[in-house]
């Protein structure tokens, strides 16, 4: 996860919480309602069709250690391009989740390429620098997480959108595409014009 806290772009549904202000052992609640312009813009960063309909909500815990654990449900309605025939396939949500953070936690990173390494472990808690966390971004991100990657339209089958085979049985030949560069190609056998 690329949660960043203090960070220079806002998110589409920026909701920040100062986990300082939580105390040592507090929590607290969020009923996330996104606008139709927030819902919009995170459409067009997902890559949905649209975005009807999205809400969460979430509770933020602070804990002992430095831990903080983000629990929320996402509900709302995603509309989606088909793999196959790009035609609007809609997709109801009704999702849970649990993140846990450790503040002042360092990311291992691998030594060759620099890139943070991951944990195995399902409730490893991820780095949280500061105490100002988004949760809006979070639920941003666990929306991404949620949409079905390969939507389809139901009753839509490959063959639907394959060519079909000509009526002896050879296949139907694909039209020959025109190499970008060859234009260039039959310039190379013109004798050059005189100047």
């Amino acid at each position: 996860m690329t949660q960043q806290t203090e960070k220079k772009e806002k998110s589409e549904i920026e909701r920040i919480v100062d986990v300082d202000r939580l105390g040592a052992s507090g929590s607290t609640a969020l009923e996330i309602a996104a606008s139709e312009g927030e819902r919009a813009a995170l459409a067009k960063r997902v890559g949905f069709l649209s975005l009807p309909a999205f809400s969460a909500r979430v509770t933020v815990d602070r804990g002992t250690g430095g831990r903080v654990v983000v629990e929320g449900r996402l509900r709302g309605k995603i509309v989606q391009a088909c793999i196959l025939t790009l035609d609007p396939v809609t997709q109801d949500l009704d999702e849970t989740f649990r993140i846990v953070f450790k503040q002042d936690l360092t990311e291992e990173r691998d030594p060759e390429s620099g890139e943070a390494l991951v944990s195995a472990q399902a409730d490893a808690p991820e780095p949280l620098s500061g105490h100002l966390l988004d949760v809006g971004e979070l639920v941003a991100e666990q929306l991404s997480l949620a949409a079905d990657p390969y939507p389809r339209r139901p009753g839509a089958k490959l063959e639907d959108v394959l060519p079909r085979p000509r009526k002896d049985g050879r296949p139907v030949r694909q039209e020959q595409r025109r190499h970008p560069f060859a234009g260039l190609a039959a310039l190379k056998d013109k004798p050059p014009r005189g100047r």
